[in-house]
């Protein structure tokens, strides 16, 4: 794709990078065959395409967004499924991620959706925050049809029936290994997972305790920064990404560290992308070295050796988060590692489309992701599994909200199939 930026613009490094990208596009429309919402709406700028076309002609002139632009822009999903398709090599992420922090900047919102996104910010990086409005939401859900907005009512029905109690798993602390240490590995225990499913870390704890490593949570981690960024809030993503960075590094310098695990692949994806991040920046150095760190569990959990299988007797049906598989390029680790522990592990019609959680867009953008629930909810279903599993807690949410089937983070089965307890959500539904 030819582009019309000026040696001024060059001088920006944000804007150098838009220019790279958009230069490797060449107009194929690859993206648009796995675009979900391109396949919900079918219009071609609510497609990959289509929306590097309203980016390109934004940034170039170096004018404030326009309602249209923004329309089009805050519809993707960033689901990523585009990059894979892609074969030119279209870096999309880091264009979109600059047209919202440019759409952040230049363009003034409705007064009732400023006050939402700005809400969204202050409460769910925030896990004690976060639990304060799971409990308002709880006593509010009878009174969610009053409600005249369609994303008040979709937060409310995002509380989920019951809410775990506090982790001591998720403080800052050391798990010895049991019995020799082959690994020494910081655990990142997320934000808004520690208020919606503690089960999660307390399983991975267990696992990978038992599997020979020690575990550490550091002290000063706390969000990864995702969802603030994916608001075009860069300054306030790149606080969070900071804190972690140098939480991490204080590990690293210390005892030493042999990787940081995240099960929570939303996280990874962008964990994965801080030496991007700060490339231009005094922590360049070390976020390289954390990004270069970071690794989805399921990609830790392949390199140790797991105990001889026994049959579960369970068909899993895995739904590959588009964080994992898209953003991080991770797809056959958690089904080879389930099928491996003695699961029969099947998977739904189009796997590679987006469930339509991706952060709070399930939350922005109800109607879309409703769509795109029921599609990811029926594939699923259709393969008539006992239980479904995944790798990101917001998946879990969105899938688990449209089903009676359970649904359990992978590393739940694992350790499960490896000594562990039955998973809560499996125990529950059995009869």
């Amino acid at each position: 794709m030819q582009t019309n930026f000026t040696p001024e613009q060059l001088e920006s490094p944000a804007i150098q990078r838009a220019n790279e990208i958009l230069r490797s596009c060449v107009h194929c429309g690859f993206c648009t065959a796995t675009c979900p919402t391109y396949q919900v709406l079918g219009d071609e700028l609510d497609s990959p395409r289509g929306r590097i076309y309203l980016i390109k002609d934004m940034l170039e002139a170096d004018r404030p967004a326009d309602e249209k632009t923004v329309k089009h822009v805050d519809r993707c999903l960033s689901c990523l499924a585009c990059m894979t398709t892609c074969p030119s090599g279209v870096h999309y992420m880091h264009l979109v991620d600059h047209a919202r922090e440019h759409i952040e900047k230049t363009y003034k919102r409705p007064v009732f959706e400023r006050v939402l996104r700005w809400t969204l910010a202050r409460i769910l990086p925030y896990p004690g925050r976060f639990r304060l409005a799971l409990l308002g939401a709880k006593m509010a859900r009878p009174f969610r049809r009053l409600l005249p907005d369609a994303r008040l009512r979709a937060m409310i029905e995002m509380a989920p029936r019951s809410i775990p109690p506090v982790s001591r798993n998720d403080d800052p602390q050391t798990f010895a290994a049991r019995g020799a240490r082959r690994m020494r590995v910081a655990l990142m225990t997320g934000c808004a997972q520690k208020a919606l499913n503690t089960d999660i870390n307390d399983a991975t704890i267990r696992l990978l305790t038992r599997l020979g490593c020690e575990v550490v949570v550091a002290r000063g981690q706390g969000c990864c920064g995702a969802l603030t960024h994916h608001m075009g809030k860069t300054d306030e993503s790149h606080q969070s990404a900071a804190a972690n960075i140098r939480a991490w590094m204080r590990e690293v310098d210390g005892v030493g560290l042999d990787a940081i695990v995240i099960n929570t692949s939303g996280c990874g994806t962008t964990v994965k992308d801080y030496g991007h991040m700060f490339r231009n920046a005094d922590l360049a150095n070390d976020a390289a070295r954390i990004s270069g760190l970071a690794m989805d569990v399921s990609e830790l959990l392949s390199r140790l050796e797991f105990p001889e299988p026994r049959p579960m007797g369970l068909k899993v049906a895995y739904h590959s988060a588009c964080s994992l598989q898209h953003g991080q390029q991770v797809k056959t680790a958690p089904k080879t590692l389930l099928s491996a522990a003695g699961f029969e592990v099947v998977e739904p019609a189009d796997p590679h489309l987006c469930c339509g959680s991706a952060g709070t867009y399930n939350l922005m953008q109800p109607e879309i992701s409703a769509k795109l629930k029921d599609r990811k909810v029926r594939t699923l279903q259709a393969t008539a599994p006992d239980v479904i599993a995944a790798g990101n807690i917001g998946c879990m949410m969105q899938i688990g909200s449209g089903t009676d089937v359970p649904v359990v983070h992978t590393v739940e089965l694992l350790d499960w199939a490896t000594g562990g307890p039955e998973p809560r959500a499996v125990s529950q539904s059995t009869p």
